[in-house]
């Protein structure tokens, strides 16, 4: 009886090590983020082992990672009744999460811990993962459950991966440093624990440091891709940072990850990244390509349209981008982001626009502010976006559109455009008021363009042409007590300051002497002379003074 129960046992053993083996390819091919060729093999692995509950659940979460979670939620639910298969209700919790029902999620892992042995720890792993991959992650809880691992096997290379990638979503970056050290000092197989070292440094901006340490992982394992991807990524961070060299690091970004691409599997996820990563480097039409070779794949993938909806605007077809992005938007089943409604703005600003400048649709002219102001409400550091916007618009000399891209742009306080989207707003908003009078005069744009300017002159003091705009701007909203004061303030810096700009400051600096001259003229008859008087020492023959000095007379 003892040797065939020991032989029952042995024989049990040699099954779940050979699950385990037949799964490991498998595993590889997620971690290579080769998921096409995952999929196969785990649907391979089910189709011969029905009852691998293991295999049902390593598949349920490549179509998470996929996005496709109807497919997800069939392996998870048929994983249940196979061997081993209570780990499938960790992929049913993520999705729990997913839908931000924590009670349920916590219930099916409650499930899967009950049971556990003091020596189980991959249970522990993938609720961790499932915590950090739900779509409000809670790193803090999956580094809770990862010490509970780590305190029974501080060395497994799994645990620390993991705990490496918890801390480093909790912004815990030396710590994660220690964790993906760990992995792979345990295990140098781990080739993604030393990948993420360079990850971290280039989350720090050590680019050079980065991308030493993604070259490291190349000569380990060439064929390894999402090293490629990382390097594409790094190399896009750093042309932001170093313009000088932009055109150079960019091209180098889009060759490594079209290796990338090449050494995965080119499905729709991956295709997806690609894409998202084209935004980023706004190569627009490489990303149109791509979004049309996605769509003779895949005609039915509702993200395709957001991809062509962000191309076609770039490259000039407003109805396109329209049609598109409203396709996408109104879809019930997408996730709809704050540069959604941003594109989706621009187009129908651009399309309320005729060819002459004029606008031809003032009503779809509002909507798509009234877009663009949604965007800003679901990601308000869009809001630095605007900026070059508005600039498009000013070369244009469409003054009133542009002033109105600025304002936008100026709803964040904090952006590194700030100053000068301050006096591209006051410029656009004279510009477009000058020669107005009266009820149609925007006095509203006229007052926060000037209140902008305030702004400004607390940063900084001796913005010169702040100061004229300042002036002009109170000038037509009849302030001129504030006008004058404004004007001075010109006149100090030019005069005083930057005595070597007056020849070229000369037409501002007469208007600055003849405008105050005209506030003084009833209140103070010598200070308006005076300042006539200036003005005729520069021009001569400068009709408004010699007339208003007669006048004065």
């Amino acid at each position: 009886m003892k040797k065939s129960k020991i032989l029952g046992f042995a024989i049990i053993a040699s099954t779940f090590v050979a699950q385990a083996q037949d799964l490991e390819p498998a595993k590889k091919a997620i971690d290579a983020e080769q998921f096409e060729k995952a999929k196969g093999l785990l649907k391979t692995i089910i189709q011969s082992k029905p009852t691998s509950g293991k295999a049902s659940f390593l598949l349920g979460n490549v179509y998470l990672k996929q996005n496709i979670a109807d497919s997800a939620k069939i392996y998870f639910q048929k994983g249940l009744t196979g061997d081993g298969g209570k780990i499938n209700n960790i992929g049913l919790a993520q999705m729990d999460l997913d839908a931000n029902d924590n009670a349920a999620a916590q219930a099916k892992f409650d499930l899967v811990i009950k049971d556990l042995k003091k020596k189980d720890i991959e249970e522990y792993v993938f609720i961790a993962r499932a915590y950090m991959n739900a779509e409000k992650p809670d790193f803090k809880k999956a580094i809770e459950l990862l010490n509970k691992a780590k305190a029974v096997n501080p060395t497994d290379s799994q645990v620390q991966l993991a705990l490496g990638d918890a801390l480093y979503g909790d912004k815990k970056q030396s710590e994660s440093y220690v964790a993906y050290r760990n992995a792979y000092q345990t295990d140098p197989s781990l080739i993604r624990a030393k990948m993420q070292l360079g990850v971290l440094l280039k989350g720090s901006s050590s680019f050079e440091e980065s991308i030493k340490a993604f070259n490291e992982v190349k000569g380990i394992d060439p064929n390894y891709g999402p090293v490629y991807r990382e390097l594409a990524e790094t190399y896009n961070k750093w042309a932001a940072f170093k313009p000088s060299k932009s055109v150079e690091y960019q091209k180098i970004a889009l060759e490594n990850y079209t290796k990338y691409m090449s050494l995965t599997d080119y499905s729709m996820t991956s295709r997806m990244r690609y894409a998202d990563f084209l935004v980023k480097n706004k190569d627009y039409k490489a990303l149109e390509a791509e979004a049309n070779k996605m769509k003779e794949l895949d005609g039915v993938n509702p993200r395709i349209m957001r991809y062509l909806g962000y191309s076609a605007y770039e490259n000039g077809n407003a109805d396109a981008a329209l049609t598109a992005m409203n396709q996408f938007i109104n879809n019930p089943a997408n996730k709809v982001i704050g540069r959604d409604y941003q594109y989706l703005g621009m187009a129908k600003i651009k399309k309320a626009i005729g060819v002459d400048g004029v606008v031809s649709d003032a009503t779809l002219l509002n909507e798509g502010f009234a877009d663009i102001k949604k965007a800003i409400e679901i990601e308000p550091l869009l809001a630095a976006d605007f900026s070059d916007v508005g600039k498009g618009y000013f070369s244009q000399k469409q003054y009133g559109i542009a002033s109105k891209y600025f304002e936008i742009a100026l709803s964040n306080p904090e952006s590194k455009t700030v100053l000068d989207d301050s006096m591209y707003y006051a410029i656009c908003v004279y510009t477009d008021n000058r020669g107005k009078e009266g009820a149609a005069l925007d006095t509203v744009s006229l007052e926060n363009a000037s209140k902008a300017l305030d702004n400004l002159v607390v940063r900084s003091p001796e913005y010169q042409e702040a100061y004229l705009y300042n002036a002009r701007l109170n000038n037509s909203l009849g302030k001129d007590e504030l006008m004058a004061t404004n004007y001075q303030k010109f006149l100090d810096l030019v005069l005083v300051k930057s005595p070597d700009d007056i020849g070229k400051n000369k037409a501002k600096i007469i208007e600055s002497y003849n405008n105050m001259a005209s506030h003084y003229a009833n209140s103070d008859k010598a200070k308006a002379k005076e300042l006539l008087a200036k003005t005729l020492t520069i021009d001569p023959a400068n009709n408004y003074a010699i007339e208003s000095l007669k006048l004065l007379k």
